[in-house]
């Protein structure tokens, strides 16, 4: 895809920061930022699996020669961990213009009164605690330059609740509240609040869920055509290419064949 000259222009030397960026949604929008700024970026791309974001790196860096890549091991569940990625970022990199909080999970589909404890402390730790320290870590810095944009990734699932989803929805909700709150308390500023609500896209989300059982996990999306990441990661670069006073606020985005987070149709 072209994204254009004016893309292009608009993205030139700043600096992005990628969580869940070793698969999926966040690989896909790195290499998007990449293909759309030609190169002329810093990427700063987070995950638990270290091995995935060097596997990355070396495919931009040899696409892109000017491009900047720094990765680093980062597990947003765990508090220490984000203060220690921070105290670490190099100077060269500190500077953040884009934030996408993309690091997420869901795990299982217990109903309530059977919901393993664990499981309950991930998705909350991960998707709500590791998303709102990370965005406080980031924040400060867009408010003394007054610019930057933060993407949150929702879901469905914060609209519109599902059995089975009691714990995962009841996150994405907290996500969507705090994405809300924030965009009012910034209206004074030039920094953007994005919200990009995606419903059924085919990732490794689901081999998550079910814990590696992957027939399980293919299921999800049989008799249907899901999205797929590439449909998410347009969105996110369209949205911070935008001129600086328009603000894609929030964005639903379904395949054809899904109308809510329980309405969706199966072909035979």
């Amino acid at each position: 895809m072209s994204y254009g000259a004016d893309a292009a222009k608009r993205l030139q030397g700043k600096i992005v920061l990628i969580t869940g960026a070793s698969a999926g949604i966040g690989e896909q929008t790195a290499l998007d930022y990449a293909e759309a700024s030609n190169g002329e970026i810093k990427l700063i791309l987070t995950a638990r699996r270290e091995e995935k974001l060097a596997s990355l790196k070396n495919t931009l860096e040899e696409k892109y020669p000017k491009i900047g890549v720094l990765i680093k091991k980062l597990d947003v569940s765990k508090s220490e961990d984000i203060d220690n990625f921070f105290k670490t970022l190099p100077s060269d990199y500190s500077e953040i213009d884009v934030l996408v909080n993309n690091a997420g999970l869901a795990q299982g589909l217990d109903k309530v009164g059977e919901i393993d404890e664990t499981d309950i402390n991930t998705m909350f730790d991960t998707n709500v605690l590791g998303m709102i320290k990370v965005t406080q870590s980031v924040l400060p810095g867009m408010k003394s330059r007054n610019r930057g944009d933060i993407v949150q990734l929702g879901s469905i699932a914060g609209r519109d609740p599902y059995p089975g989803g009691g714990i995962y929805c009841a996150t994405k909700a907290a996500l969507r509240a705090f994405t809300h709150a924030m965009r009012k308390e910034l209206i004074d500023t030039k920094i953007r609040i994005i919200e990009i609500d995606p419903g059924n896209v085919e990732t490794e989300f689901s081999n998550t869920r079910f814990k590696g059982d992957t027939e399980r996990a293919k299921s999800v999306y049989k008799g249907t055509e899901p999205l797929v990441a590439k449909d998410i990661s347009d969105l996110i670069l369209f949205a911070t290419t935008r001129r600086e006073n328009t603000v894609v606020a929030e964005t639903l985005v379904f395949a054809s064949n899904q109308a809510s987070a329980s309405h969706i149709y199966r072909s035979a």
